[in-house]
């Protein structure tokens, strides 16, 4: 990017990206030695100095070249500019300055030369005076950068002008997330990143930092420590990768299931990826907000369970109920069994609970029996309120799996 005016200034404006060069690989065209075209093609191949001797249809450079056009630049990258100013006249200008702003949607960010009155006293002929400068971008749509040269002419008048630099900054990745409320108060974030610019990138580090009310655990790790997606996780255009996090809430929070269910904030996600040459992007996610779990009047959930039980054997499992409304309840607790169900119930069915007060809790002991194998769904609980005559019903609570006992 260049601005001159030589008819009205004495200097000439220059501007030019900073950007990492590209290997430079060789244009792949080849032939087997019956066709028509014999091993020319191949010979031309071997003689090409961008490719590499020995692994020439590889694609393979060993040159590197230097940006041939300004390029794209995406949201988390550092724009980096070469100013240069040069004085193509045969007089000389004084008291130099060069003052650089970067001009968004939102904001005028200034960047070089608000903090000094001049970058040179005297610029003779043919001189020049440069800088460079950096800002990590952080805003998506149109920039203008925003170049203003001052000067004082031989005859002490003070001259300026400005040139405008537009371009774009794009989306490089595209997040999306699902949460998911475990019966444990536990939350499970699941993260996919793709990458939607137009080379691969390494994803260099994808953490979750979450909020005060949560301690995160990241679930992207083999027993050895080692990355599922390995030592080097390298992302091709529009490709994606799923990340899972588990996040458990604070004692303070679980001890109160008011505040628990009010705590929707779970934190950010932080991504540092390299791209050409290992030029680094950074990019932060606004705060993500989970959907607040709606306990209702009561809550059960399973404090514990076995995971494994044996068939036309009973087992045991505990059940914590909640009153999570502002009234005092009388419960009675029923036992239902459906006719298809691989699992049925021991114990008595219709008993009274006794009165539960607002955000008392208490511990229920069950007893089932399995009557067929596999993965069976643990249903059929049934709480009454005799107050208001409304029944809570509570099905697929957990599950467990049935395997017939050795012998």
């Amino acid at each position: 990017m260049e601005g001159r005016d030589r008819n009205e200034h004495l200097l000439a404006l220059k501007v030019m990206r900073l950007t990492r060069p590209t290997l430079c690989s060789p244009i792949i065209v080849t032939s087997d030695s019956k066709d028509l075209p014999g091993n020319l093609l191949n010979n031309d191949l071997k003689h090409d100095i961008t490719s590499v001797s020995g692994i020439e249809t590889l694609s393979a450079g060993q040159f590197l070249l230097l940006p041939q056009s300004f390029g794209n630049i995406y949201l988390g990258e550092t724009f980096s500019s070469y100013i240069c100013v040069h004085n193509d006249s045969n007089q000389i200008a004084k008291d130099v300055s060069v003052k650089a702003d970067l001009q968004t949607s939102s904001q005028r960010i200034p960047l070089s030369g608000h903090q000094t009155e001049s970058v040179a006293t005297e610029l003779h002929p043919q001189d020049t005076v440069d800088d460079v400068i950096h800002h990590e971008v952080k805003e998506v749509g149109t920039h203008i950068l925003v170049c203003e040269v001052s000067y004082t002419s031989p005859t002490q008048i003070r001259l300026s002008f400005r040139k405008f630099f537009k371009f774009q900054v794009l989306k490089p990745l595209d997040v999306k997330t699902k949460f998911y409320n475990a019966e444990s108060d536990e939350v499970y974030l699941e993260a996919q990143v793709q990458n939607i610019t137009t080379g691969p990138i390494c994803l260099e580090k994808v953490s979750l930092e979450s909020s005060h009310l949560f301690n995160v655990t990241a679930l992207n790790t083999a027993l050895d420590g080692e990355s599922v997606f390995g030592h080097v996780n390298v992302l091709q255009p529009q490709a994606s990768r799923q990340f899972l996090y588990c996040l458990a809430p604070q004692p303070s929070l679980t001890s109160d299931l008011r505040l628990l269910s009010g705590a929707t904030n779970i934190g950010k996600l932080d991504i540092v990826w390299r791209s050409n040459l290992g030029e680094r992007g950074r990019l932060q996610t606004s705060q993500l907000q989970r959907m607040a779990p709606d306990y209702g009047d009561i809550r059960l959930s399973v404090q514990e369970l076995p995971n494994i039980v044996n068939l036309e054997e009973a087992f045991t499992f505990v059940c914590r109920i909640i009153n999570t409304c502002e009234r005092s309840m009388d419960l009675v607790l029923a036992l239902e069994s459906a006719p298809s169900s691989g699992l049925v119930w021991s114990g008595v069915s219709g008993r009274q609970m006794g009165k539960l007060e607002p955000g008392a809790s208490v511990y229920l002991p069950l007893c089932m029996v399995a009557l067929s194998p596999g993965l069976q769904n643990i249903s059929g609980i049934r709480l009454t309120d005799v107050f208001l005559k409304r029944t809570y019903d509570y099905d697929d609570l957990a599950q467990v799996f049935v395997t017939r006992a050795s012998a």
